[in-house]
């Protein structure tokens, strides 16, 4: 997986992002945790967690992706 410097930080990032929308919603913990655990065997390093993830929204999700990402 290529990686590029994130700006001008010492950080580099996969050039692939893998986003994360559906984890809560359509992806079970134990399948997100599946997906993490595969992006990152595959080279990616760069999580999307936007805190309107999951999709739809709905407000006891709030903040699930963020979680899940933390925890892998």
């Amino acid at each position: 997986m290529k990686k590029r410097r994130l700006g001008r930080s010492p950080i580099y990032v996969s050039e692939i992002c893998m986003g994360t929308m559906t984890f809560g919603s359509g992806a079970d913990e134990a399948m997100s945790h599946r997906i993490m655990d595969e992006s990152v065997e595959a080279g990616i390093n760069f999580f999307d967690t936007a805190e309107n993830y999951p999709v739809p929204p709905k407000p006891e999700w709030a903040g699930e992706t963020e979680k899940s990402s933390a925890a892998g």
